[in-house]
């Protein structure tokens, strides 16, 4: 097999803010895996909080490269096993060379993955459009340049409540809210009963993430679902979560990809509780791919191309919140190169 890889830069269409800072462009890194003259894509963004840079990637990826090229390819878990021993200190580089591996597998089966996972697209769940947080009027006005049917709103900070209370005064859309750990279970307790009251559908990660004890009486109060993103990384995490979460929030780039994301599906499913797949702000590569698992989701969370003002790829689409698939195998991408 063949490596190839690109650095990019993206630009947001707005400044992106959530309670842990915020960020004008979205770095990351795209891969090309090349194998019998096939070839698959994937991506990881890289997230400042996670310590894992595109530096980082590349630096690792470098240092391994010939060993990870060496892989005889079959199928794609065990490409994945072999790269988490590969390089056990960085998921985000696992996820990108999982997603390709995947991509390479349903181009080299001339058949999309979803159904080579026999899944029936008509059931994906609609995604929703992330407000980011702003002034509350700048914060109506990109809800308003963007209809949707679902709006992710980012919580965390002082006046929230007023920002949910000003956009559900110009929608009847649904809205979720994502407080990015940002809250004590004293706001929690507060917030969460006044949110229901404006028609709030669930809550994404109210306190820190190591807060279990406090969840566990947040989860017992709550009368919203409470969904765990920084508290739901890997696959260790899932087991955890139950009891303390109604759901769990998988991101690609966290877990290290799309093989162990099916895998915690399955488990927090068995568990009970409700499964979303969300964005890391990733482009249409990372997109496609969580394209691709929506039918075995209650919710979903892909909307990094629309926030981002350029692209890498096209191949996923989107109306008013339906997902739109093409017929292309793998992840149904076309990239143009860049190498």
């Amino acid at each position: 097999m063949t490596i190839r890889y690109h650095a990019y830069n993206l630009p947001f269409h707005h400044p992106f803010t959530i309670s842990k800072g915020t960020k004008t462009h979205q770095p990351g890194l795209l891969v090309e895996l090349e194998h019998m003259g096939v070839k698959g894509y994937g991506e990881a963004p890289a997230i400042a909080y996670y310590n894992i840079p595109v530096e980082k990637m590349i630096a690792d990826l470098e240092a391994r490269k010939t060993l990870a090229e060496r892989f005889s390819f079959t199928d794609p878990e065990r490409y994945w096993h072999y790269l988490h021993h590969l390089f056990p200190a960085n998921p985000f580089l696992v996820c990108a060379l999982d997603m390709a591996g995947w991509d390479l597998y349903g181009k080299l089966k001339r058949r999309p993955l979803h159904q080579l996972w026999g899944l029936d697209t008509a059931t994906a769940p609609l995604t929703d459009y992330t407000i980011g947080i702003d002034s509350i009027d700048r914060m109506v006005a990109k809800m308003q340049e963007k209809p949707w049917p679902i709006y992710k709103v980012k919580v965390g900070v002082p006046g929230d409540i007023d920002m949910v209370r000003a956009l559900r005064a110009h929608t009847d859309a649904g809205l979720r809210v994502d407080a990015n750990a940002g809250w004590s279970l004293a706001e929690a307790l507060e917030k969460i009963p006044q949110l229901q009251a404006l028609g709030v559908e669930l809550v994404e990660q109210p306190l820190a993430k190591d807060n279990w004890e406090d969840m566990k009486i947040l989860y017992a109060e709550s009368k919203l679902p409470l969904i765990a993103d920084e508290a739901c990384v890997a696959e260790s995490d899932v087991d955890k979560c139950a009891g303390h979460f109604h759901g769990i929030n998988i991101k690609l780039t966290k877990c290290s990809g799309i093989t162990p994301a099916r895998r915690m599906i399955s488990r927090a499913k068995a568990l009970g509780m409700t499964v979303m797949v969300g964005c890391m702000n990733e482009c249409s590569v990372g997109t496609a791919a969580i394209a691709q698992l929506a039918p075995l989701l209650d919710y979903v969370d892909m909307d990094g191309p629309l926030l981002l003002a350029a692209d890498m790829a096209a191949g996923v689409g989107f109306d008013k919140g339906r997902v739109i698939y093409t017929e292309a195998p793998g992840l149904g991408l076309t990239v143009p190169p860049v190498w």
